[in-house]
């Protein structure tokens, strides 16, 4: 008798660690980070030229695999220092309206008269404005002028010097758009990013930006994106072009924050 209750036990036993076996195992999961969907770029002409970097950047977000759905923003005005877009406040007004996840930040540093700590004080006073509705700063670093308007502009170095140190000050992240225009004309000479101004870009200069903007807002590498601008006069690009502007970005961006 004792023996048959033996074996019972025995045979329940195993058929309880058989049925455990069979059983899923169960991971704690990672949680996805969320992308951020609603951007807002606040600059000068650098920001709304080309069609707007609004829609370039929605248009480029769109082409991903998955596809990436956002509403993109600007507010611009042609020569506009960060200082007037402050005292004007319609950029405050949209910081405050919108419930961005990510705002732009811009000033061409080499319009006349350009004060460095000028600049510093109105990318602070915006950033504070930024993080009281939770929403992360990027700063869109400019390129170097190839028109020599002025006695003295800032050079290429000069305008990643600036932005790397109050980006470095404040924790936020840079967009280095400047080094990836130059990494870009070192390796493509032909390829011009220029605008018959010699200041403003082309549509190439355009989606260089916006491929860099991408890369820094997103973290996410924009080389093998679909998009191309729509085939229209003075925006004409091929799909050559836009395999090597999207390398250059990506190559550039983390470079960058391999070096910060």
């Amino acid at each position: 008798m004792k023996g048959a209750k033996l074996l019972n036990c025995m045979i329940l036993l195993m058929v309880v660690l058989l049925v455990g076996a069979c059983q899923p195992v169960v991971t704690p999961s990672t949680p996805t980070p969320e992308l951020p969907n609603r951007l807002l770029f606040i600059g000068d002409s650098f920001t709304s030229w080309q069609g707007g970097l609004d829609y370039h950047m929605e248009s480029l977000v769109a082409s991903a695999n998955p596809p990436l759905t956002i509403d993109a923003s600007i507010v611009a005005m042609g020569g506009a220092r960060l200082e007037e877009h402050w005292d004007i406040g319609k950029a405050l007004e949209a910081i405050q309206e919108g419930n961005w996840d990510v705002v732009v930040l811009q000033e061409d540093l080499s319009e006349a008269g350009y004060d460095e700590q000028n600049f510093y004080e109105y990318i602070r006073k915006f950033n504070q404005e930024i993080q009281k509705i939770d929403a992360q700063t990027v700063l869109y670093m400019p390129w170097e002028w190839k028109a020599k308007v002025y006695t003295e502009q800032p050079t290429t170095e000069g305008i990643a010097r600036a932005y790397t140190n109050i980006g470095a000050e404040l924790g936020v992240r840079v967009a280095p758009v400047g080094i990836a225009w130059t990494r870009s004309i070192q390796e493509r000479p032909d390829l011009s990013l220029y605008e018959y101004d010699e200041v403003h870009p082309t549509i190439q200069g355009t989606y260089l930006t916006t491929c860099v903007l991408y890369a820094t807002i997103f973290g996410q590498s924009p080389v093998g994106l679909s998009y191309l601008p729509p085939d229209v006069p003075g925006w004409e690009m091929t799909e050559d072009e836009a395999a090597f502007l999207q390398r250059i970005a990506w190559e550039t961006v983390v470079d960058y924050q391999t070096q910060q």
